[in-house]
């Protein structure tokens, strides 16, 4: 196996704890009962912050492997298999997205539900690969440097402005659009300022694959994380609040109020420094199959969690009503059942499609069987009906 390819590995290990947390977070999130939501207590609280950090990781670690399998390729612009490849993905994640909060009860009464139109992380992150292609296709011809420095001043852009966007309502917009915009609808993400986590982890895989053939990399690169990771948790808002001392505007004073972008980019990279550090460690097949896996267990979570497509869940029964004696433990039963689930559907994927098509296939024929013995009786039986009113003759 290529040394290229094996620097793969630590990002398969990222996502995997990623997709792990994720999983015990929206398990306890939902189902932990409001009176031990307690944030003076530390356990409480350090679950808190860590469940904080799950979303800007997993943003990042998918915008940093999507852009690394990108520029990887020979060909260029459209040219590049990657730009197709990832235009279907993208449009993909929006499909799933739509499909998991589809409630087929509701439209056999005729109705599609205010959830339906809601904004989650799988609609972003679909959409924050389109852009990546978009920024790719609209710089591929120019200089090497225009592209990584779209996408760090996107993130940059994004991360400072937030305080100025997030205000706004975007009434003046259809709701299914304005939900990728605003929260104020019930969105769990928005498109803005999360496009920012994926942005930065596009530009943190250009510079690995700009010296990912350097034996130092490593050496370089885990104390530049640490540094700048540790920089935007504990001097970030303080700098703010500096810039903010200096000129009077207050959009760097409302950053320093409500930091949580930048700080949470600091996690970002202290968590990548992390995995990077133990790369050598984290080379056991189940554990790196999870991270190749998490579409399938994101999706399998959410059924289980959420009852997509019934509304029949473990959140209808258990809304914020479970002690942390049956949540913690019941988070870790979760999360395992969620994981088997996936694998064992990626086992037998390949069959399982295939069933599928072949299901759908039979179908069809029998529909056009249907529909040919449906049309030849309502001939006859109009046939029939012209000749008694005499309309026709034998």
């Amino acid at each position: 196996m290529s040394n290229s390819k094996s620097r793969l590995f630590f990002l398969d290990a990222i996502r995997a704890w990623a997709i792990l947390m994720m999983l015990q977070g929206h398990f306890i999130d939902g189902l932990l009962d409001n009176a031990f939501r307690n944030d003076t207590n530390m356990l409480y609280s350090t679950w808190k912050y860590f469940r904080g950090i799950t979303a800007p990781v997993f943003f990042t670690v998918s915008g940093f492997i999507f852009t690394f399998l990108l520029i990887r390729s020979k060909q260029t612009g459209w040219s590049n298999p990657r730009v197709k490849k990832g235009i279907k993905r993208g449009f993909e994640l929006l499909v799933i997205a739509y499909l998991l909060r589809m409630n087929i009860f509701g439209l056999f009464k005729g109705e599609i539900y205010d959830s339906f139109y809601l904004v989650d992380v799988l609609h972003c992150i679909g959409l924050s690969l389109l852009f990546i292609i978009g920024f790719y296709i609209l710089t591929f011809a120019k200089q090497k440097w225009i592209f990584p420095t779209i996408l760090a001043s996107t993130t940059l852009l994004l991360f400072v402005f937030e305080p100025i966007y997030k205000t706004v309502n975007f009434e003046f917009l259809p709701q299914v659009f304005a939900n990728y915009l605003t929260k104020t609808n019930g969105s769990v993400f928005t498109i803005i300022p999360w496009l920012g986590y994926a942005t930065i982890g596009s530009f943190m895989s250009v510079i690995f694959s700009k010296y990912q053939e350097s034996k130092n990399l490593y050496n370089y690169i885990i104390p530049a994380y640490v540094v700048t990771g540790l920089t935007l948790i504990f001097l970030s808002s303080d700098f703010f609040l500096s810039v903010y001392d200096f000129t009077g505007i207050e959009l760097f004073q409302s950053i320093n109020n409500n930091n949580y972008l930048f700080i949470r980019l600091g996690d970002v990279l202290i968590v990548f420094s992390i995995f990077i550090l133990l790369r050598k460690f984290l080379m056991n097949a189940t554990w790196l199959r999870i991270g190749q896996s998490t579409l399938s267990i994101y999706i399998i979570h959410f059924i289980i969690l959420y009852g997509s497509f019934t509304g029949v869940g473990l959140y209808r029964f258990f809304h914020h009503s479970l002690n942390p004696y049956y949540v913690v433990p019941g988070a870790i039963l979760f999360m395992f059942a969620s994981t088997y689930l996936a694998l064992k559907y990626e086992d037998y994927k390949v069959e399982i499609k295939s069933n599928v098509r072949s299901v759908l296939s039979s179908t069809r024929i029998y529909l056009e069987q249907f529909a040919i013995i449906a049309f030849e009786l309502l001939r006859t039986v109009t046939e029939k009906v012209l000749r008694v009113l005499g309309l026709i003759k034998n």
